[in-house]
């Protein structure tokens, strides 16, 4: 699978033997197309292909557009339960392409667009359906603004999540605050009667500065072979300074 490096000042495409770092998961890019659809996960240090997605027949045909917005967010389905919620669509310019998808998820999933589990939607004019169209689009100035304004309203809704965790007197939620509390409620087996872990939120200072990155990655791949939603919030965003004072790391159970 060929990856892609993500910067802000330069994007360069690597072979699938190329060793890369993928950082930690930034945003999710769909490019829509006329006759596809491309799902790219994107991480801080790369943008690596998830899924092309072809629409069958025509976009006159309803039924066609239909399935293909479905397919597309079935794709969308695992990558939100992973935690990332912060979601750019890309489409050419003079086209309605990310309209339709988006006007497809107000009618048929909710779920997508309000409540506390809705996705942070944003819209970009530009193509995302091959690596270099990728790389050209992610070097762009307007694209960093529009991550860093989608996902600042993200970690604003974790924000307000953990606020409320914090805060409530309900026994069946908790909030832990070191790496030693997550590694036992996540790393050990589940009885269906014990507390779930839920989110494992960390900033991306913690990340780099910590001494134990190593039981601290162990943890973060099996919390996401678990289910369990993790996000690398910016220390500078409002969710980041409060995580920050309560240690860097939490991870909210229920």
């Amino acid at each position: 699978m060929i990856s892609q490096s993500f910067t802000k000042a330069k994007v360069i495409l690597l072979t699938p033997k190329t060793k890369y770092k993928r950082g930690y998961a930034v945003a999710t890019l769909i490019g829509i197309e006329e006759t596809n659809g491309v799902v790219w996960k994107v991480f801080s240090h790369v943008a690596k292909h998830e899924r092309t997605i072809a629409l069958s027949e025509s976009r006159d045909n309803p039924k066609s557009l239909y399935n293909f917005h479905e397919a597309i967010v079935n794709t969308l389905r695992p990558i939100l339960r992973e935690g990332v919620r912060s979601i750019i669509l890309a489409s050419p310019s003079r086209t309605n392409y990310s309209q339709e998808f988006v006007k497809h998820i107000r009618q048929h999933h909710a779920w997508l667009s309000q409540g506390p589990s809705k996705a942070m939607l944003s819209e970009i004019t530009g193509s995302a359906g091959t690596q270099s169209q990728v790389a050209a689009l992610t070097r762009t100035t307007a694209f960093h603004e529009l991550v860093d304004k989608t996902t600042l309203e993200e970690t604003e809704n974790l924000l307000d999540l953990l606020e409320k965790r914090l805060n409530a007197s309900d026994n069946k939620f908790a909030v832990l605050f070191s790496l030693e509390e997550a590694e036992g409620i996540i790393l050990k087996r589940q009885k269906l009667s014990e507390p779930e872990p839920e989110f494992l939120l960390l900033t991306d200072t913690y990340l780099a500065s910590t001494r134990q990155k190593n039981r601290l990655h162990r943890l973060m791949q099996i919390a996401s072979n678990r289910n369990v939603k993790t996000r690398i919030v910016n220390a500078e965003s409002p969710a980041g300074k409060r995580i920050t004072q309560l240690g860097g790391l939490v991870c909210l159970v229920h």
